[in-house]
């Protein structure tokens, strides 16, 4: 078996965040889809199938299990299926994910550089009633490093995260995860990841820095950048932050402690009913990688 491996979030290889891409899956089942998700090891493996519903159907699994949406791996897969020919010259696709059908955009610019955007689930917020200080703990960090101006949330805009505010940029670089503390404490949904995120950032183009640390249940630690986590940011931000706002651009920094430095475009729209959460991105093809099943 052939899986394509893609670095998302960015165009320079080796850096972002590695995604496996198995075309022309329709003939997989879930077992094997699995199996593979684990021989590959990275964070995600997505497995582009035929959709009676959209232009393609994406499944998204970690070594440990299927998840519902995937952003960095989304950016993996449509890069993989116009560069091989697989969309032609189509710039408006949809994609079937088990978070609901959701457009994409493909836009080419004067270097053939590809830009891939991606619109969102409708954003959730779950408030953390758990033990704040053992949290803190749990990710290497004490209550002196929380931002307390802000709330702990789970937040989703298609997989579940617990947003946690930091204070300042150099506790990001102290961060040492527990993870198998984090069913215990995360008693409203045990499953979910962890995203710390704050306002000092690395490079002034960006507005929020971030890390991302998986469910024990996935099979990983670290997650390099984001999709799905930084578009909930998003929409946190103009939930929590500056809730006065009706929309939000802005770029997000994620994987500098693990040598895998990405950026996340971030686009948020107030709307009558919610908001619609965008993420834009890019990526690139590094190597093929063979399974043996």
């Amino acid at each position: 078996m052939i899986v394509y491996h893609y670095d998302a979030f960015t165009h320079i290889p080796n850096q972002g965040n590695p995604a496996g891409v198995v075309f022309e899956a329709d003939h997989l089942d879930e077992a094997v889809m699995l199996e593979i998700a684990a021989k590959v090891g990275f964070n995600e493996t997505v497995f582009v199938q035929s959709s009676s519903e959209a232009t393609v159907r994406l499944r998204y699994f970690t070594p440990g299990h299927e998840i519902n949406l995937c952003g960095h791996a989304t950016m993996a897969a449509i890069y993989g299926l116009r560069t091989r020919g697989y969309l032609g010259m189509l710039s408006e696709i949809t994609i079937e994910t088990r978070a609901g059908i959701l457009p994409v955009t493909i836009a080419v610019d004067a270097n053939e550089l590809l830009t891939i955007r991606m619109q969102q689930s409708s954003p959730e917020f779950v408030p953390f009633e758990g033990d704040k200080e053992r949290l803190m703990n749990a990710v290497g960090l004490t209550m002196g490093e929380l931002d307390e101006r802000y709330p702990i949330m789970y937040g989703s805009t298609g997989t579940w995260t617990l947003l946690i505010p930091i204070r300042e940029l150099s506790a990001f670089a102290d961060m040492r995860p527990d993870s198998s503390q984090f069913p215990v404490l995360l008693t409203e949904m045990p499953r979910a990841s962890i995203h710390p995120f704050g306002f000092e950032t690395a490079s002034p183009e960006a507005m929020m820095h971030a890390r991302h640390f998986s469910s024990p249940y996935s099979g990983t630690i670290e997650d390099a950048v984001t999709g799905t986590a930084s578009g909930v940011m998003g929409a946190y931000y103009l939930t929590y932050v500056h809730p006065e706002l009706n929309q939000l651009s802005c770029q997000i920094e994620q994987g500098h402690e693990v040598q895998r430095d990405g950026r996340v475009q971030v686009d948020v729209q107030r709307t009558d009913t919610g908001m619609n959460v965008f993420v834009s991105g890019n990526a690139v093809f590094v190597k093929e990688l063979s399974i043996v099943l």
